[in-house]
């Protein structure tokens, strides 16, 4: 096996780490959510859900990265080895790195949606066609997405930042372009914050999302916010477990997860504020699909002060944030062909790169280019998106609720309390309660949790997607 890499310190496995969390979904879902849910109440529920479900599996990912040293497939084979279920635990690995194979090759169509705004707003052409709301719709549903050339384009364009990230390695790579990014999307980020604080729905937008109201929280909300909690994480997609496995033996996990818990919980509550103040200001219409990201939003920030600009930087900072997640995808892949077939990592990610970004072609002209493509419907669920929403419904109902799941009845019920206890406190001080803590919410809260969400697929019909 090839010598593998580490990061630098602490500092860069928490930025690749966070940035991996960070993404789309702290930007867009989590708003529309708490919006949908009546604000505060919603957002102390997903706080506990952070620290119940989030953390502990998150934890639970982290320690078994570094305890094998390994992709998602080679520690569970590894780990799983003279334990109960023994090698079949290595399905739970392939679960992983099937699903950031999947994720990653939509998640880039998205991705890439931005630099075309980024590129439209450098022309000039974004301001014009923001300030007239149908005009930019029309270019976004009937020229935009309907495009096929440009929908792969793009795709394939992002898929090669990715891929570029990866090549270089851990620290040369991963690190180094999380170590820039992560600084500048935060501060993108409060820059727009402290802008939006000169708005007119600032100051009910903060009624809104920091007075509870418990009156409003129902069992659904309860659920979705749990889920959020899950699904914010990146977690059950390997990404964690990747990322773990190159974190040096001096570093603190248990401090390590919860300073990644809270940053992708602020950025969360951050985007918040900026899209409610929005809202607010505009009595703006809230719509469940990301599409508002690219169709509503620009009509609104182009009428505030500064709105080209700030338009334009809006723009980065998704991009940026998007950026740093499909970097962590493409790394669990990669990892594996590093570590089970052999390959160098230049071979690997170039290889593995480019099947996923031929394979994202099908989501790229399932938005209307393609006719077959756009009318895939593989889950009985009803949809003109195709191909795209078929594997996104795949894999946020079903691979990743699963591998967090199955994480957390591995740590907490197969693996020895003593094994777990020694790599939780490699770099940290001895564990007293806290370790009694973690491992119960492992062994009940976190799959009772992480069950109920798929019980809610099965049984309830719900989509986290």
């Amino acid at each position: 096996m090839q010598q593998r890499g580490q990061w630098s310190g602490r500092l860069g496995f928490i930025l690749a780490a966070a940035g991996s969390a960070i993404g789309l979904g702290n930007l867009w879902k989590f708003p529309y959510m708490t919006h949908h849910n009546e604000g505060g109440a919603f957002v102390l529920v997903y706080i506990g859900a952070v620290l119940l479900v989030g953390l502990p599996i998150m934890a639970a990912e982290v320690l078994l990265g570094r305890r094998a040293r390994r992709n998602p497939v080679g520690t569970f084979l590894a780990l799983g080895e003279g334990r109960p279920g023994g090698k079949v635990w290595g399905g739970l690995g392939f679960l992983g790195v099937s699903a950031g194979f999947i994720i990653l090759s939509y998640y880039s169509v998205v991705a890439g949606w931005t630099l075309h705004y980024i590129v439209l707003a450098i022309q000039g052409k974004l301001a014009s066609l923001a300030m007239d709301p149908s005009a930019l719709s029309t270019h976004f549903s009937e020229g935009f997405l309907a495009d096929g050339t440009q929908q792969v384009s793009y795709h394939l364009v992002f898929m090669a930042a990715t891929v570029g990230a990866v090549y270089f390695g851990v620290k040369g790579g991963i690190e180094r372009v999380a170590k820039v990014l992560m600084p500048l999307l935060f501060a993108i980020l409060l820059f727009l914050v402290i802008y939006s604080a000169t708005t007119d729905g600032f100051s009910p937008a903060m009624k809104f999302l920091f007075r509870p109201n418990f009156g409003d929280l129902t069992t659904s909300s309860i659920l979705e916010a749990v889920g959020q909690a899950f699904f914010s994480l990146s977690l059950g997609m390997g990404a964690m477990l990747t990322y773990g496995s190159y974190m040096r033996k001096d570093s603190s996990i248990p401090r390590s997860v919860v300073e990644i818990c809270f940053l992708d919980s602020l950025m969360g509550i951050l985007a918040c504020v900026i899209m409610f103040s929005i809202i607010f200001t505009f009595d703006l219409e809230v719509s469940q699909s990301a599409t508002i990201l690219f169709t509503t939003l620009p009509t609104v920030l182009i009428q505030l002060p500064l709105g080209s600009f700030v338009l334009t930087l809006f723009f980065v900072l998704v991009a940026f944030a998007a950026l740093t997640s499909t970097v962590s995808l493409m790394e669990v892949v990669s990892s594996y062909a590093i570590d089970e077939l052999g390959w160098t990592r230049q071979r690997a990610t170039l290889t593995m790169g480019g099947v996923i970004a031929v394979f994202g072609v099908l989501s790229a002209l399932s938005f209307g280019a393609n006719a077959t493509l756009s009318g895939v419907n593989l889950f009985g669920k009803e949809s003109s998106l195709g191909v795209f929403s078929s594997l996104d419904y795949l894999a946020a109902n079903w691979l990743l609720p699963l591998g967090g799941l199955l994480i957390a009845l591995f740590v907490g019920w197969i693996m020895s309390p003593g094994d777990v206890r020694e790599e939780l406190e490699e770099g940290h001080r001895p564990l007293g309660r806290q370790f009694g803590f973690l491992r119960f919410t492992l062994r009940f809260v976190a799959p009772i949790a992480v069950g109920a969400i798929l019980f809610s697929v099965i049984f309830l019909g719900a989509e986290y997607q």
